[in-house]
């Protein structure tokens, strides 16, 4: 049997793996919550010991925590922000509410780390002890908040090296924009035929649609941005129930001074410290945008997969890299895997918002114990979301080739393109065109010619194809119809 050492909390004695740095408060947790096998996030982790990092500096500053002590625990929470003793936090993401034990978690981990700089062992908590000195002028009301906010900002940005790889989402977004527009202008020239209904529809250049794919990105990264920076204002000084009960009056923005000098984030002093602590509006304002972002992502990315069909019995508009083979029983077949994959994303990131807002509407008076599951969830959508954008650019998007044969083959059997001959010969006419087209199934061009409805200048005028693709009236008609 593994060796173990005995810790007490005011619950009793409890048995803890001698070889562990957190301590019984975490053990009770992890025997309470054997739930899913889920660890924290990364994200979380280096958020909640940003916060400690910054406690320790900041009761150093004002002299209440002998700088010895101080130093310990920022040297403890340096090595974490490393990278290292990673391992040691291990509450279930489904706990007690508030997020008590992954707090406490914390706080044994990094007085464990202390005392042992210190020349104590584990378990012993002293000089350091996981209440009095890590957690000094906190609770776990206000600082898994604030781990929230921190969390979802960093990445955001891509900051914090155990983060993520250290590019955030708003740079993934930016870069996949970037390519879209770029195939936007490479695709200018290529016609095809627009679809709506996933019928037959007016012409459209391969390059509009791809620019406006890099429109719906570019909007929503503004949507985001907007939502984030609400996020920005930070609660840590409200304690137990938002009135600061137990921390110095220049606590808070000597926190917030602090935590912008650890994470090089844009960080506010939050103006109304109990409002901060009843509501997780912000965290589901943001998760809400996530969801928006997601519902587009995904719509992008099945667009990518029907154009990309076939490739001889789909519609073979574009050719997409490939980046595996699609089949273990059918040779050659090569799948749209990246898309794929995002979209599977995306209904995750749909699934977590819900989650979210759930969550965030059910706190009750002075503080939102949901908060843990709401901490996943929004974490979760950004980093995978993060990673979905970052493939979906480097592995698909960028070596998008245009097919313009199959292109202009769908183009030219478009029953549509009798729109363009509505302005002369009415609406009923050209309807009667597009439905004899369909049943003989021969060219709208060749039609028009062989029953001489117009002139051959006139249908080649009525019928140009990139003119269709730009505000206008074929033909250059000016609102009369023919009778004929």
């Amino acid at each position: 049997m593994a060796e173990t050492r005995t810790e007490r909390d005011p619950l009793g004695p409890l048995q803890v793996p001698a070889d562990a740095l957190y301590g019984v408060q975490t053990m009770r947790a992890r025997q309470n919550f054997p739930i899913s096998g889920l660890r924290p996030l990364p994200a979380f982790v280096t958020a909640t010991v940003w916060i400690k990092k910054a406690a320790a500096l900041t009761h150093r500053d004002t002299g209440r925590l002998d700088a010895d002590l101080a130093d310990a625990i920022v040297r403890a929470a340096d090595e974490v922000l490393a990278g290292q003793h990673r391992e040691n936090f291990v509450v279930d993401v489904y706990q007690a509410g508030a997020g008590t034990s992954h707090n406490m978690n914390a706080n044994e981990v990094l007085a464990n780390r202390a005392n042992e700089l210190l020349g104590s062992a584990r378990g012993s908590y002293a000089p350091v002890h996981p209440n009095d000195h890590v957690n000094m002028a906190q609770s776990t009301n206000d600082v898994i908040p604030t781990a929230i906010r921190l969390g979802c900002l960093a990445l955001l940005d891509g900051v914090g090296d155990a983060v993520g790889p250290g590019r955030g989402l708003l740079a993934a977004f930016r870069a996949l924009q970037d390519s879209l527009l770029a195939k936007g202008r490479e695709f200018d020239n290529v016609l095809k035929s627009g679809r709506t209904h996933l019928q037959d529809a007016m012409p459209i250049r391969l390059g509009q649609e791809f620019t406006a794919y890099g429109g719906t990105i570019a909007r929503n990264i503004k949507r985001v941005e907007q939502a984030a920076d609400f996020m920005r204002d930070l609660g840590i000084g409200g304690t137990a129930v938002g009135t600061g009960v137990n921390a110095e009056p220049d606590y808070p923005a000597k926190m917030v001074a602090h935590l912008r000098a650890i994470t090089g984030l844009d960080l506010r002093g939050g103006m109304d410290r109990v409002q901060l602590m009843q509501s997780m509006g912000d965290a589901a304002g943001l998760s809400s945008q996530l969801r928006t972002l997601a519902v587009d992502l995904s719509k992008i990315a099945s667009d990518l997969r029907l154009l990309a069909s076939g490739p001889r019995t789909g519609l073979d508009e574009i050719r997409l890299p490939a980046v595996q083979p699609g089949s273990s029983i059918m040779p050659g077949k090569v799948n749209p895997s990246i898309p794929e994959m995002v979209n599977q994303v995306c209904y995750q990131v749909m699934g977590n918002d819900s989650c979210v807002a759930i969550s965030a509407e059910h706190g009750q008076l002075e503080l939102n114990v949901m908060m843990p599951v709401i901490a996943h969830n929004l974490m979760l959508s950004l980093q995978i979301l993060t990673g979905a954008a970052t493939s979906l650019d480097e592995r698909c998007v960028r070596g998008i080739e245009a097919n313009e044969e199959m292109c202009g083959h769908w183009l030219e059997r478009s029953a549509a393109l009798a729109t363009a001959l509505a302005p002369q010969i009415g609406y009923a006419r050209a309807a009667e065109i597009s439905k004899q087209s369909v049943k003989e199934n021969v060219l709208i061009r060749d039609l028009v010619k062989r029953e001489h409805v117009l002139s051959d200048q006139q249908v080649d005028e009525a019928l140009d194809l990139r003119k269709m693709t730009e505000i206008g009236v074929p033909g250059g008609a000016h609102g009369s119809v023919s009778a004929g």
